[in-house]
């Protein structure tokens, strides 16, 4: 997993409460391979028209086609457990979202695959997609190992943020990353059990 420290990018408003899993992944797209095809996926249903031409979605203009972050509304990745929804977030180029609040299992499946989840004030939230809409294309700083996120007009917001995630985060390490550095404890306790109960054994080669 590509390690989350601290990012500059362009943000885009989505003012829109509620925004499910469903949206940002469509279940017909649930079993399509983790890969470059997934940044298609993303908001799918409201990017493209059935014969694959554009919508006017706001990340089908400029400049929010490079978008590094999204600024959302309370509830965002409400809905079903699929990860495919980080997958589509991640496979576009976005690798944060702030928001009043966030589906749990979004959340934590965002964590566990590099993209970091910023919860704030829906206040200060509101004042930042209003900034972002008053300038469209303007860029904000997120710094994990600060806990900051810093908007267009150069204000600073405090974010919290599990220990253990921003431990994850930070070092790039998603579950069998950090269950790997327990090998060596794990190396330990197999061997010393083979020996304390050779006879379990005693039909190997």
């Amino acid at each position: 997993m590509q390690p989350f420290t601290t990012i500059i990018a362009i943000a885009a408003p989505l003012d829109e409460a509620n925004i499910d899993t469903n949206q940002l992944c469509p279940t017909r797209f649930n079993k399509v391979p983790r890969g470059p095809k997934y940044a298609q996926v993303l908001f799918h249903d409201l990017r493209f028209n059935a014969d694959g031409s554009e919508k006017d979605f706001i990340l089908n203009r400029e400049p929010y086609r490079s978008a590094g972050i999204i600024v959302a509304d309370r509830n965002f990745g409400c809905g079903s457990s699929r990860e495919s929804a980080v997958y589509a977030l991640y496979e576009f180029g976005i690798r944060c979202v702030i928001a009043p609040s966030f589906g749990d299992i979004f959340a934590n499946n965002s964590c566990k695959n590099g993209l970091l989840p910023v919860v704030l004030p829906d206040a200060a939230a509101t004042a930042i997609r209003k900034q972002l809409c008053e300038s469209p294309g303007a860029t904000m700083t997120v710094d994990l190992a600060a806990k900051t996120v810093t908007d267009p007009a150069g204000q600073v917001h405090r974010f919290d943020i599990h220990p253990l995630r921003r431990k994850c985060l930070l070092e790039g390490l998603d579950d069998v990353a950090r269950t790997q550095q327990y090998r060596r404890q794990f190396e330990a306790f197999e061997a010393a059990y083979r020996k304390e109960r050779s006879w379990l054994y005693a039909g190997e080669r």
